[in-house]
């Protein structure tokens, strides 16, 4: 494969996956349940999903191993099973992508507050050099670092991920909109805070995911152009705001309104597109028909 840079510098917008863990429980996870060890425990579950979006004409697939640092996995006693449980992410999600497409190895934030003093800053760097090290080793093309909300976190997960592995690293956060109109994380970072702290981590696309619609989504990309125009810019969104029903979220955006936001999305500056919570591989097919038929 050639790296996720080269691909981009033919202008063409390309095609992330979708939702994960929204799929996984439509297959039967549980809530408590570790994601990560149906790796090994529900490997053929886990590798639908990943061909699911292969199917549907992905340009990339994700990897099931968003909360595989050892940090997280020690809330099922897992932690010493890290390096197991992402490799085996890697290669499931390598194997359904074959080698027309790029794999992603997610990495997602430990849950912990380095500024609260929750854990040391060597124990989370270590975690996640230990994490994209093994996702290296099953295969990934990339690192996605994302959800992410403090940017002390997010800059130690690019660096760990950077020297462990030398691979291009993306970096998003999950933004909400202030009662002041202005876009923030539950941390309180601005776009531009954002933009400016994961580049200098080293991080070669930046982005944002979850939290939005494609709707707020479009807004969310505008602020971040304002602060940056030319980086390479990744946006996983939500299939709308969630709405519940019978105890449930649900979210409501069918796949044929996705896409069309999805164009304007582009139009506003995102250089790959994919989908977050409630999205399924028929919202990604109908992204890629949009965006790959202009």
């Amino acid at each position: 494969m050639n790296s996720l840079l080269g691909a981009l510098k033919s202008g063409k917008v390309l095609v992330s996956d979708g939702a994960w863990g929204t799929m996984l429980q439509e297959r039967g996870l549980q809530p408590g349940e570790c994601p990560e060890l149906w790796n090994v425990t529900h490997r053929s579950d886990v590798f639908k999903v990943a061909k699911g979006y292969a199917d549907a004409g992905a340009d990339m697939i994700l990897t099931n191993s968003f909360g595989g640092s050892p940090i997280k996995l020690a809330h099922y006693d897992l932690e010493g099973r890290a390096a197991e449980l992402n490799e085996a992410a890697a290669a499931i999600s390598r194997e359904a992508a074959g080698s027309s497409r790029f794999v992603l190895g997610s990495i997602g934030p430990t849950g912990e507050m380095l500024m609260m003093g929750q854990v040391r800053e060597e124990a989370v760097y270590d975690g996640f050099r230990v994490q994209a090290a093994a996702l290296k080793n099953g295969g990934v093309d990339a690192i996605i670092v994302e959800t992410m909300s403090a940017i002390d976190e997010a800059a130690i997960a690019i660096r760990a991920a950077k020297d462990a592995t030398g691979l291009e690293v993306i970096c998003t956060f999950t933004f909400d909109r202030t009662v002041t109109g202005e876009y923030r994380t539950m941390m309180g970072v601005s776009p531009a805070e954002m933009v400016k702290a994961v580049k200098d981590a080293g991080a070669s696309i930046i982005g944002a995911n979850c939290g939005n619609g494609f709707d707020q989504m479009i807004d969310v990309v505008r602020v971040i152009r304002k602060a940056d125009p030319s980086t390479p810019l990744l946006v996983h969104a939500n299939a709308g705001l969630p709405v519940v029903e019978d105890g449930k979220l649900i979210y409501t955006e069918t796949p044929e309104m996705v896409a069309v936001k999805a164009r304007r999305l582009a139009e506003s500056g995102a250089n790959i597109i994919g989908g977050c919570c409630g999205t399924t591989p028929e919202h990604i097919r109908a992204l890629v028909k949009e965006l790959k038929t202009a």
